[in-house]
């Protein structure tokens, strides 16, 4: 079967495509043929090195596909089941075995090329509004790269909860993207002072929670934008990391950081279920939409991972196997 692997860690140079044999699901797991994988800033992190891993490895944590074999003692799927998954390295590939109680079925109202694009960005989108901070009616929340994949999700949930979404893009294409999925004020952070408008838009008293994707180029102004016992939720690194902080510069107004995993937050299979549950629930309500923005054949996954870190794509990006 086609494969991706990055052979070592560095630029999307170091992505090969291989020639690999279909694995054999082993007592636990079973065998998804891949229908679309979805491709995701974490996989930018392991290939560069950020986040470190064993090299050679296919990349990968997310698809969506058709169980096509069952490891022994399974009773969780039966094979023709459509599922999804995320968690699981080694997606970028026509087919992967992972663990039964790591994915989740996909049921008739989501079509399978969505499942692949959203159960990774919804799940941290549902993580984040619902557990990491609960975002409530009348409450007043800053998201950064609102036309992201994760972006454009919190905007659409953060707005079904009641809130008032401010919004940070960078060019006026995604501005208009960012006041489709709902939101109430929308900043260019690159012509704009973010928290100053922030403090204006909000009259000095400054957002609920931060939802900050983006990492070193917007902590600061994220951390200004804070009203009194605001919640900075730091969950992604596009610009790189955050620079250490001093504890002392919370307690001006008592605020909060976070730095969370999705992974931590669907740990059980309870978890896990509970999770998807919810995000599959407000996708077939209409609450919210996604967007795949542009798809890749899996053989030019280079080609994606150039798009994502040029920040030249919206919505979801997809790999086509």
């Amino acid at each position: 079967m086609l494969a991706i692997q990055a052979v070592r860690t560095g630029g999307p140079e170091v992505l090969e495509i291989v020639d690999l044999p279909v694995p054999s699901p082993a007592p636990g797991q079973i065998l998804v043929r891949h229908q679309a994988v979805g491709l995701n800033f974490i996989d930018t992190y392991h290939r560069s090195g950020l986040y470190p891993m064993k090299m050679p490895a296919v990349l990968g944590l997310e698809a969506a596909g058709v169980v096509e074999a069952l490891g022994e003692g399974v009773t969780r799927f039966k094979a023709g089941d459509r599922v999804a998954y995320n968690g699981t390295l080694g997606a970028y590939a026509e087919a992967a075995v992972v663990p039964a109680d790591r994915a989740v079925k996909v049921p008739e109202g989501v079509s399978l090329e969505t499942a692949a694009a959203v159960l990774l960005k919804g799940m941290t989108a549902e993580f984040l509004v619902r557990r990491c901070h609960t975002v409530e009616p009348g409450q007043t929340v800053l998201i950064h790269a609102a036309a992201g994949g994760v972006g454009s999700i919190l905007v659409q949930w953060a707005k079904a909860l009641g809130a008032t979404v401010i919004a940070t893009v960078g060019s006026e294409a995604k501005a208009v993207m960012a006041r489709d999925h709902g939101a109430d004020h929308v900043i260019l952070y690159g012509e704009e002072d973010v928290a100053a408008r922030v403090l204006e838009i909000t009259s000095g008293q400054g957002v609920a929670v931060a939802y900050d994707g983006v990492g070193k180029d917007t902590f600061e102004a994220s951390f200004k934008s804070l009203g009194r016992r605001g919640v900075l939720v730091t969950f992604g690194n596009a610009s790189g990391p955050v620079p250490p902080f001093a504890p002392l510069e919370l307690s001006g107004k008592s605020l909060f950081v976070t730095r969370p995993r999705l992974f931590d937050y669907i740990a059980t299979t309870a978890e896990l279920d509970e999770s998807a549950a919810a995000l599959f629930a407000v996708l077939e309500s209409g609450a919210v939409k996604i967007e795949v923005g542009q798809t890749f054949p899996l053989a030019q996954a280079r080609a994606a991972h150039e798009a994502l870190e040029g920040r030249r794509t919206t919505g979801a990006t997809l790999l086509i196997p």
